[in-house]
């Protein structure tokens, strides 16, 4: 560690108030809740409406479809739609694994600078705002999020949780206790800004267009 950056954490320990160290462990053992609006306890059917419901409202588009032989059809339809060429960024999540793509070429991995659209897929979502929960790692890389200007998100339904503290409890069962992603991305509608006299503009900071695929059951 550098002197500067020693000095620079000595003076913030000196400045903040004696911590309780135990305390502090044990009410992070917990995992404590926040307080959970009533529409945010929704599950099953009700959840699903509401999310649906909630992700139109931010402006996100979304397609119901059956099962994952529907995936790439599904992409296909929504690329032509758009006016997109027939390229795809992949994830390498195991949910698409074993999936064919006669009529796109595609790529896996990192999104790169020329990439029009990529298929990702979602950890969870959450009801209560229509928001995606997007967990990085090697097989949905964060840059498929935010580089191509249309983001195309699969989504098993069964994954539709009603709050926050339900997809941060069934993080932490996926991870393991004390263990997390480099980076959680929570997604709400395509990417906009209205810094600028409050006029709404989309794809600012990342994709024009959010496209869901809804899924009726889990691909793999």
């Amino acid at each position: 560690m550098s002197d500067a950056r020693k000095a620079i954490l000595a003076r913030l320990k000196k400045a903040c108030p004696k911590q309780d160290e135990e305390a502090i462990a044990a009410r992070l053992a917990r995992h404590p809740r926040n307080l959970v609006p009533k529409r945010a306890q929704a599950a099953g059917e009700e959840a699903r409406a509401l999310f649906i419901h909630m992700a139109r409202s931010a402006a996100a588009t979304l397609e119901e479809i059956g099962s994952a032989a529907a995936i790439a059809p599904a992409v296909a339809r929504y690329l032509a739609a758009e006016g997109l060429p027939a390229r795809l960024r992949l994830a390498l999540d195991p949910l698409l694994a074993g999936l064919d793509w006669p009529e796109l070429e595609t790529a896996t991995g990192a999104a790169a600078a020329g990439d029009a659209a990529a298929l990702s897929v979602a950890f969870c979502a959450i009801a209560e705002t229509g928001t995606l929960m997007m967990v990085s790692g090697p097989d949905n890389p964060v840059s498929l999020d935010f580089l191509p200007g249309h983001h195309i998100v699969v989504l098993p339904q069964e994954r539709i949780l009603g709050a926050y503290e339900d997809a941060w409890d069934r993080l932490r069962r996926h991870m393991g206790e004390g263990a997390m992603p480099r980076a959680v991305n929570w997604i709400t509608g395509p990417s906009r800004t209205a810094d600028i006299e409050q006029t709404l503009v989309l794809g600012a900071h990342g994709p024009r267009k959010l496209h869901i695929l809804l899924t009726g059951e889990e691909t793999s």
